[in-house]
């Protein structure tokens, strides 16, 4: 354990996103090649070819998705805005550095764990942005570290991972704050007119059988949102992002979106509940392709609420998760 530094260094793991739109066809070799999302019966040996063929099919189309939204993902220079009011919320309380830690571009966590081993510090606090756990986030983004992270455990200082927080009261409150916002451009109609639709990304539903938890924490913050925001809206849960011939959480966005219209609602507000930052899930599947349906639909008013990205009280909500953990781990090395 190093000893004599009371630095602390955070790791912000995110998913990242091509930072051009040459780099979009390699983002999706690293996407699919991840053994956490493609696994099946001798996959080890035919992930690799796998991957270059599914990013090569894929690439074009999805590089003309990129186009539309300024030619790249702004996921990264969103993280590093987000990493840097989160150094300057902590470093009102602990001598703290924050990395950042992108799973399928840069910058890469083996780049984080290179920046990291060049000082020494006290504890390393890992942090998914990712406020839902899941094993195809969260899981992935850990088990891409301990295989970056590696060495005698007496040569690097003790790692913590905060798995998740989607019950965090300073996130919630950050949601319901952007919801408010949003709600705004309704105008003076009332509430209980506008439907709010909750959209989380989805994932393969055996990995819910498999009894991941992601669903469960899905449904519990939206709970709380909706508790704290007191609106009279109705309010509904869906899932955005299928990929591939599999079963995935339902309903989808896009069948929820033609239930409402078919039931003669014509305003309509989603909330991208999972998505921290905005990036081409945001941008363009909700904002661009679910509003031109919602507009094919006769929906009178489409709304997205933004991203949290470097909301104060989201940034507040971060470094309390980070400093709970870091005094949480001193009463326990005092009482050694």
């Amino acid at each position: 354990m190093v000893s004599g530094t009371s630095k602390i260094a955070v790791v912000l793991f995110q998913l990242g996103g091509p930072d051009s739109l040459e780099a979009v066809e390699p983002f999706l070799e690293n996407l699919f090649r991840d053994p956490d999302i493609i696994d099946f019966p001798f996959a080890k040996i035919t992930r690799e070819p796998l991957a270059r063929l599914i990013a090569s099919r894929r690439s074009k189309k999805v590089r003309a998705y990129y186009e539309r939204i300024g030619g790249k993902s702004p996921i990264g220079e969103l993280t590093v805005f987000q990493a840097q009011a989160l150094e300057r919320e902590l470093q009102k309380s602990v001598d703290a550095r924050v990395f950042i830690a992108m799973r399928y571009w840069h910058p890469l966590t083996q780049e984080a764990v290179a920046q990291i081993q060049k000082e020494e510090y006290r504890e390393v606090v890992l942090l998914p942005l990712f406020p839902q756990y899941s094993m195809t986030t969260t899981g992935s983004s850990v088990n891409e570290w301990n295989r970056r992270f590696r060495g005698d455990k007496h040569d690097h200082p003790p790692v913590k991972l905060i798995k998740h927080f989607y019950d965090h009261p300073l996130y919630v409150e950050a949601i319901v704050d952007n919801i408010n916002g949003t709600f705004k451009r309704f105008g003076r109609l009332d509430r209980s007119e506008v439907h709010l639709v909750f959209s989380a990304h989805g994932v393969p539903a055996k990995v819910i059988e498999q009894g991941d938890p992601y669903q469960q924490h899905v449904k519990a913050t939206v709970q709380l949102v909706m508790e704290l925001g007191g609106w009279k809206s109705p309010h509904h849960l869906c899932y955005q992002s299928k990929v591939g011939p599999a079963a995935w959480l339902k309903p989808s966005l896009d069948e929820t979106l033609h239930v409402l219209a078919s039931s003669g609602v014509k305003h309509v507000l989603v909330v991208p509940i999972t998505f921290v930052t905005e990036h081409l899930e945001t941008l363009h599947e909700i904002d661009i392709e679910t509003r031109t349906e919602a507009e094919h639909l006769d929906i009178q008013q489409f709304e997205m609420m933004p991203a949290l990205n470097d909301h104060p009280t989201f940034i507040r909500a971060l470094a309390d998760l980070v400093l709970h953990q870091v005094r949480s781990n001193q009463v326990k090395h005092q009482r050694l």
